[in-house]
């Protein structure tokens, strides 16, 4: 679960650091100063798109991006790809307009852990922010249940398995997945099951090579798509 608004979660103290992006100068500066009441919360600096966003990452190394999706140049689903691969560290939540399927596919393809649009309540976008910098995946309700409808579309597609034949999920890793589709840590996994974080982290590792994904948002993507997430995530 995410740490009280009030506290950093690594529990040094500090607060979680945010870089805003978004080409529309009065949304970025709204965003900015809405952070900047929250607790727990910190703006180290604001991009007017893509690549400033790139750029800034890699200068001040936050800990969260606030991404918008349509900005002019390197558009926020190219800048999503590119923080991603090459800072690890940094999570990418998507704050847009859109929440068509598309949309959502592509971001989180290319990485993003949160997505949100821009009616997202203030509480919503605050405890977006901290829920990704512990890792942990967090939806709009109305992205979760377009990956729902996708989900849904793709079970009754006709098509080959996306998983090669010998290399289906087991039951516990498909129960594993379905707790990562919705948010849980490796730590909050182990506790569910009953094992240790070290086999929940073997277990996560051969999700990832069964589909195919290079991270915890792309296996999420998958659950989805493929019925695994048979419900919303958890708040």
């Amino acid at each position: 679960m995410p740490a009280h608004p009030g506290m950093s979660l690594d529990g040094s103290g500090e607060p979680v650091s945010v870089v805003v992006a978004d080409d529309q100068t009065a949304v970025r500066e709204g965003l900015v100063l809405l952070l900047g009441t929250l607790p727990g919360i910190a703006v180290a600096g604001e991009a007017a798109d893509g690549d400033a966003a790139v750029d800034l990452v890699a200068a001040l190394h936050p800990q969260v991006v606030l991404m918008d999706l349509n900005m002019p140049g390197c558009d926020g689903v190219t800048a999503t790809r590119r923080i991603t691969a090459d800072h690890p560290g940094t999570r990418v939540v998507v704050l847009t307009t859109y929440a068509d399927d598309e949309s959502i596919i592509s971001a989180l393809q290319a990485g993003a852990l949160g997505y949100l649009t821009k009616d997202a309540t203030r509480a919503e976008i605050g405890r977006a922010v901290l829920t990704a910098a512990a890792g942990q995946a967090v939806l709009d309700p109305a992205v979760q249940q377009r990956l729902l409808s996708a989900a849904a579309r793709a079970h009754d597609a006709p098509g080959p398995p996306d998983v090669p034949a010998g290399e289906e999920l087991t039951p516990r890793e498909a129960e594993v997945l379905r707790l990562i589709a919705d948010g849980r840590s490796n730590r909050e996994i182990a506790r569910a099951l009953f094992v240790s974080e070290a086999t929940v982290k073997t277990h996560v590792n051969r999700i990832f090579a069964k589909t195919g994904s290079r991270d915890r948002a792309q296996a999420i993507r998958y659950a989805y798509t493929h019925g695994y997430a048979e419900s919303a995530p958890s708040p």
